[in-house]
């Protein structure tokens, strides 16, 4: 391809990175204990919180993958509607119900609230949920960071790898994870936060480089590449269609995603831990409120995306490009990167890449620690907690920079990895939304059924999604998966719980028949001229699994009071 990476280009990632660092490192100090390495002591401004919640919710999935969506033959702005109804709806019902509820005792997560209501059992499994959930959705993010990475900076990762003898792709992830580790091991989550609230601003400085050069290249600058693109309806941004295959539409919006977003800023432990960083309830109620900004940083990746149409209407692409390019639709804005935007704004953009992956995964690594250990100290105080929780971020850092690598066999099957993304951090979602909703509401359960449900759910959306192109690669028949694992969970249901009852049984015989009728038969109707399946589009799945968790919780287990909460300790 035209146009390299220059040592002016390595000059200003190395700098702003080195700046990041120091910044962040400052501003967090060096935690002394549990509390202050995973709620920053609860003394952190909500404005860095919402910063730290924007750029993690932004991350390289949107900030790369959303401007090729856009570009693409089809391309519009229709994938906004989730942010702007649903995001907003979602923020709103947890700053008022959820923040309150998790601020009534000193909690390090939404586990943490939920086994103090229903027991360790619930805790422990909520947990593992968030644990499968984080991997899967985060690793998807840092593997499109290193395909970027793969074309910005082919030659440099090519020696890489022949010196080491990894694949490039590998060499990226590990770059990645590297500094993602050192600074959450330098000052936990306090140096997240701060680390994130700089790194927003880079990818910020990043878009804005890329929107300059498309509008000093295409005719009419940048008001002119989006006149173009309404005449040729790039900026369609409402589909009304009721259609439970099509991801972005207006009722999967306002339905679908309002009730996901629940589930992806309330309970899982990535956003949930930097509200409890807040120093009360008013605070990580502005904190929540406040992060909404991130559609604003939204909208502007997607005028990026049309900047990029705009700009391939009239400059070809070099050959090589165009291989790249016809491999894989995601490489689309670092294609851009190299061939259009000038030296030196080339390395701001890579450093804005390098921000939205690291802000992911750093995030993820301290949220994995934090609950990893509060499973295994089961509430007892140690000395070696503090040291126990940095071997905790270098063992999650290293399981995500492998399952990264790793998710490449599943990236092809998906129209983009921004879908695939959302996709793997929906399988578990929705149980965890269950799992709040049965601590928090009025309703007299021991979920001792939580722990089956919660797999009867995720062994839901799978089935689901099995119908994906993916699921005739696997080298077995998804529906004999899910048959394989619905007896199991039926066996381990009746070979753990105390009381056999004989309804009991049925009705989770009942729900496993129902998951593998959806991976036998659940497509929504096959498509006339490819021969290809619609099947639920990935908004709905954690209405799907959070709808079987808490109705098959409720109809396997008994009935009991809860405990009552504590006041939050001053």
């Amino acid at each position: 391809m035209s146009g390299s990476f220059s040592w002016v280009d390595w000059a200003v990632v190395c700098g702003l990175l080195f700046f990041t660092t120091w910044v962040g490192h400052r501003a967090a100090g060096r935690p002394s204990t549990l509390k202050e390495f995973f709620l920053g002591g609860r003394r952190l401004p909500w404005f860095a919180v919402a910063a730290s919640i924007i750029a993690t919710e932004i991350s390289a999935v949107t900030f790369i993958s959303l401007p090729s969506v856009v570009a693409r033959d089809g391309g519009n702005w229709t994938y906004l509607q989730i942010g702007l109804f649903g995001s907003f709806f979602a923020r709103g019902l947890i700053a008022w119900f959820l923040v309150p509820a998790y601020y009534e005792r000193e909690v390090f997560s939404p586990y943490d609230y939920m086994g103090a209501k229903l027991g360790e059992g619930v805790r422990r499994t909520a947990t593992a949920l968030f644990t499968l959930g984080g991997v899967l959705g985060q690793s998807a993010r840092v593997y499109l960071t290193a395909v970027v990475l793969e074309v910005l900076l082919a030659d440099e990762l090519a020696w890489c790898s022949a010196q080491i003898g990894i694949s490039p792709l590998s060499v990226a992830v590990a770059v990645i994870v590297v500094v993602a580790m050192a600074w959450t091991l330098m000052g936990g989550i306090a140096t997240v936060v701060w680390t994130d609230a700089i790194l927003f601003l880079l990818f910020l400085a990043g878009i804005a480089a890329a929107l300059w050069t498309v509008s000093g290249a295409v005719e009419g600058g940048l008001v002119g590449a989006l006149e173009t693109g309404w005449q040729e309806g790039k900026l369609k941004l409402f589909d009304f269609r009721f259609d439970f295959s099509a991801p972005y539409t207006l009722w999967a919006a306002l339905i679908a995603s309002t009730w996901g977003g629940v589930a992806f800023y309330g309970t899982d432990q990535l956003l949930a831990q930097r509200v409890l960083c807040c120093r009360d309830v008013r605070d990580a109620r502005k904190a929540v409120l406040a992060s909404y900004a991130a559609m604003l940083v939204t909208v502007l990746v997607a005028i990026v995306g049309v900047g990029l149409w705009a700009y391939y209407q009239e400059h070809a692409m070099s050959e090589v490009a165009s291989g790249l390019y016809a491999q894989k639709a995601d490489r689309l804005f670092p294609i851009f990167v190299v061939e259009a935007i000038p030296t030196g704004l080339k390395g701001l953009v890579v450093a804005g890449a390098l921000a939205a992956a690291i802000s992911s995964l750093d995030s993820i690594v301290a949220a994995l620690s934090q609950t990893s250990l509060s499973v295994l100290r089961r509430g007892v105080e140690s000395p070696n907690d503090l040291s126990d929780s940095r071997k905790l971020v270098v063992f999650w850092s290293l399981v995500l920079g492998f399952a990264a690598v790793g998710i490449d066999v599943l990236a092809e099957s998906y129209a983009s990895i921004l879908d695939l993304a959302l996709a793997m951090a929906s399988y578990t979602g929705g149980a965890l939304l269950a799992g709040f909703l049965l601590s928090f509401l009025p309703i007299k359960t021991d979920a001792r059924g939580y722990a089956v449900s919660s797999a009867l759910s995720v062994l839901a959306v799978f089935a689901v999604t099995s119908h994906q192109d993916w699921g005739g690669r696997l080298g077995v028949s998804p529906v004999l998966i899910v048959q394989c694992a619905g007896a199991a969970l039926v066996l381990y249901w009746w070979k753990t719980t105390s009381e056999r009852s004989l309804m009991r049984a049925m009705a989770l015989i009942f729900g496993v028949c129902g998951t593998w009728y959806l991976a036998a038969h659940g497509v929504l109707s096959p498509m006339e001229e490819s021969g290809a399946v619609r099947v639920l589009a990935w908004p709905w799945y954690v209405p799907l699994g959070s709808t079987v968790a808490f109705v098959w919780t409720l109809l396997l287990s008994g009935s009991t009071t809860k405990l009552t909460a504590t006041p939050l300790k001053a």
